[in-house]
């Protein structure tokens, strides 16, 4: 990609295009809430040239069936030019269950790369340079497993494991708000995220260990504000049980990083990733005392809102995705994830997800998006926006911190209420029409959705299951059965006590532990999360 971008800068007569513009008059308002780009509050970026300097990364989100169709179909994409993996995993493996599992049957690859030991994975990531090419893993109750595997993929490639680049999105506490895929209860869940992180910072130093997610929480019908604002909740909750543990706010910060979504108000959605900045720098400078800029700058991948995709006249989400992804590129992400228009209905097929990589090509090489930093700076209505997004994020944030923080909000069943609140209203506005959606209340048309046939899906065959099934038998039979039970019993008694999990994982995983089985252990000592909602009235700040 760099290539194509080795050229100048120019608008359509030949005259430079400056890397920055900047008001010929600030006052004090613009210094204290616009300022440069790489400075505080970081408004405008987080880097001085942005995009100027290095684009974004662009990751198209990867895994269904068995491992070798998912190493077929990383490979092509990276031929085709995206410049990160990120992983999508099935049911059985983000639960933590084997694909043997009772639970897990007719689940087995339906939903992304079914994992149940390192053959698995190894297999996946075969061929990939690991030394080179950064990984992403959307999984989160199991994220240590997963985790764990990649560190013993790399090993086996010869790569160093402080020499990984990538993220494990190991955010837990949005999935008892938002999402749903949780196994264990919630203190114990924050106790082994934080494990990942803590692991993370002394022994991955370029691995994000956490990318806490705002895109489920608005995925299920929050608005822009309160994306914001639980997002940071959770955030600001494992900084606090690093805290407790004694372990410094840096050491986390350093490898922190957030994942929001990209939705269709083009301006309030760029305004979102403007305000989030600010809003997060002002939060860790002032709880924490952090005064290290490299420590401020929220770092963030966005994805496309699926939530958004009709299968009615589904060419209409090339559309959407792509107002979306520039979206997110005129609000500065660090990387980007478009969806294809056939996942509205299920994964994508490869000419699809190319078709979506090709959207962000097409922004980076052809818009002109990309050659100025913060282009909307200074922009009336922007500015505007900016600024009230940051003030309803701050006002629910001091709500929070009134019911004890994010994981009483949690507990109250007060997140999820809200959340179900906004979703219920924009429902309402689009059975009444006052919110359009082209194809669904307007401009419908006969014979138009995408189950009539307008796209080919992506099919799976069910022999992936069969394969699965033989994999993980194999693996058990040739693996050494007594120094993995003694691992899994190093596990336990790791679990009874406050030590760091990650380590005896990792030493478990190597042996070729199944994810059923380092889960169970951890079923057997943590228990499961079962939601109640609490029934206690909570007032109005």
């Amino acid at each position: 990609m760099s290539r194509y971008r080795n050229r100048p800068f120019i608008h359509s007569d030949g005259s430079p295009i400056a890397s920055i513009y900047k008001t010929k008059n600030p006052d004090e308002h613009f210094a204290q809430n616009i300022g440069d780009p790489g400075s505080f509050p970081f408004t405008r970026g987080i880097y001085p040239d942005m995009y100027r300097e290095k684009l974004w990364t662009m990751r198209q989100y990867s895994g269904f069936g068995d491992s070798e169709s998912t190493n077929s179909r990383l490979k092509r994409l990276l031929d085709n030019g995206q410049t990160g993996l990120s992983l999508a995993f099935d049911l059985p493996t983000q639960l933590g269950y084997d694909a043997d599992h009772p639970l897990a049957d007719g689940e087995v690859g339906k939903v992304g790369l079914a994992v149940s030991t390192l053959a698995d994975l190894e297999q996946a990531l075969d061929g990939i340079p690991l030394d080179r090419v950064s990984c992403s893993m959307t999984i989160n109750a199991p994220a240590a497993v997963l985790l764990a595997m990649v560190i013993a993929v790399a090993e086996k490639q010869g790569v160093p494991a402080d020499t990984l680049s990538g993220t494990v999105q190991n955010d837990i506490l949005k999935e008892y708000c938002a999402r749903g895929l949780y196994i264990f209860p919630a203190a114990p869940s924050l106790r082994l995220a934080v494990d990942v992180m803590e692991y993370a910072a002394h022994r991955l130093p370029k691995w994000n260990s956490i990318s806490v997610s705002g895109y489920h929480i608005r995925e299920a019908g929050a608005t822009a504000a309160q994306e914001l604002a639980f997002t940071f909740a959770n955030a600001l909750a494992y900084l606090d049980e690093g805290r407790r543990r004694g372990i410094n706010a840096g050491a986390l910060l350093r490898r922190m990083s957030f994942f929001f979504a990209a939705h269709n108000l083009l301006f309030e959605e760029a305004a979102k990733f403007r305000a989030a900045r600010r809003l997060w720098a002002r939060l860790v400078r002032d709880r924490y005392g952090v005064a290290d800029a490299e420590l401020l700058r929220l770092r963030f991948h966005a994805q496309t809102g699926g939530v958004t995709l009709t299968a009615q006249q589904p060419d209409n989400n090339v559309a959407r995705v792509t107002l979306q992804a520039l979206a997110a590129v005129l609000g500065g992400a660090q990387s980007l994830h478009t969806n294809a228009p056939d996942e509205a209905i299920g994964l994508p097929t490869e000419e699809n997800a190319v078709t979506a990589l090709r959207i962000q090509q097409i922004l980076a090489l052809e818009s002109g998006a990309a050659d100025t930093v913060d282009p909307l700076a200074g922009s009336y209505y922007v500015e505007e926006l900016t600024d009230r997004l940051e003030a309803e994020a701050l006002r629910l944030l001091e709500r929070i911190d009134r019911m004890g923080g994010s994981l009483n909000a949690i507990r109250l069943g007060w997140m999820q209420r809200q959340i179900e609140s906004s979703a219920y209203a924009t429902f309402t506005r689009i059975q009444s029409g006052a919110q359009p959606i082209v194809g669904i209340n307007c401009f419908q048309e006969d014979n138009a959705s995408f189950s009539e046939g307008h796209f080919a899906s992506q099919q799976n065959s069910n022999t992936h299951v069969t394969e699965q099934f033989n994999r993980l038998q194999t693996v058990k039979q040739n693996r050494n059965t007594g120094k993995v039970l003694k691992a899994l019993e190093n596990i336990r008694a790791t679990a009874k006590s406050s030590d760091n999990l990650m380590e005896p994982i990792v030493e478990a995983v190597k042996l070729y532990a199944t994810i059923g089985e380092i889960c169970g252990v951890l079923r057997e000592e943590f228990g499961e999360h079962r939601e109640e909602r609490s029934d206690v009235t909570i007032p109005d700040l």
